[in-house]
């Protein structure tokens, strides 16, 4: 194993965890997670933090997630979780599910990594019913110009360090341009000119 996918397959999961640990996201993962509802596909599983979020009207979780210590870090979680959860594939730009088949995708900070972004958002449009949705929280491109070239300029360095993560995509965007309608759930990013990570969450529903 080289020292890239030695720090990105088990250092890298290790230290999101605590980044994304419960006192750290839970409000956002409760604003999310907790409108799933039927069979979910969940992109970028990680750890299973969402499980707990996921209400009752959840029947079933596909969990795509491609590092395996991941997914062992799951396996409490998994077990607690009182409805089927599946691991299906690794690759968010490649879903082996069927075409119209899940009711929602959820993906909590996981848009920002996946490298073929544009296949993945076509691959949620999918296999997705025509009334499902995607439901998200990702870190965006700030609109400001000073806190978005501060983005853009340490971009190299943070994406090699953090897995491919992107500081500088414009989620809503990708998905509208993928074919959906955007519904924010929270406010968008614009009063805070210095604020260099922010935050966003939406529900997207498919056109056509």
């Amino acid at each position: 194993m080289g020292l890239r996918s030695w720090w990105e397959h088990q250092v890298l999961p290790r230290m999101v965890d605590v980044a994304l640990s419960e006192a750290t996201s839970r409000r956002w993962r409760e604003m999310v997670a907790g409108r799933a509802e039927g069979r979910v596909l969940e992109v970028g599983f990680g750890s299973g933090h969402n499980l707990e979020h996921y209400p009752q009207a959840v029947t079933e979780v596909l969990a795509v997630e491609p590092i395996d210590l991941a997914w062992q870090r799951a396996v409490r979680r998994v077990e607690a979780f009182d409805r089927p959860v599946r691991r299906v594939g690794l690759d968010g730009a490649e879903l082996p599910v069927e075409s119209g088949s899940v009711d929602t995708v959820v993906s909590t900070w996981t848009m920002c990594t996946i490298p073929h972004i544009e296949a993945a958002v076509r691959e949620m449009h999918r296999v997705l019913r025509p009334d499902g949705k995607v439901l998200y929280v990702e870190h965006v491109l700030s609109p400001h110009d000073r806190a978005g070239s501060i983005q853009r300029g340490v971009q190299p360095v943070w994406g090699a360090v953090a897995g491919g993560c992107h500081l500088d995509r414009d989620i809503d965007a990708l998905l509208e341009a993928g074919g959906f309608t955007i519904t924010p759930l929270t406010p968008r990013p614009g009063s805070d000119r210095f604020e260099l990570v922010p935050f966003i969450a939406g529900e997207a529903t498919p056109v056509g």
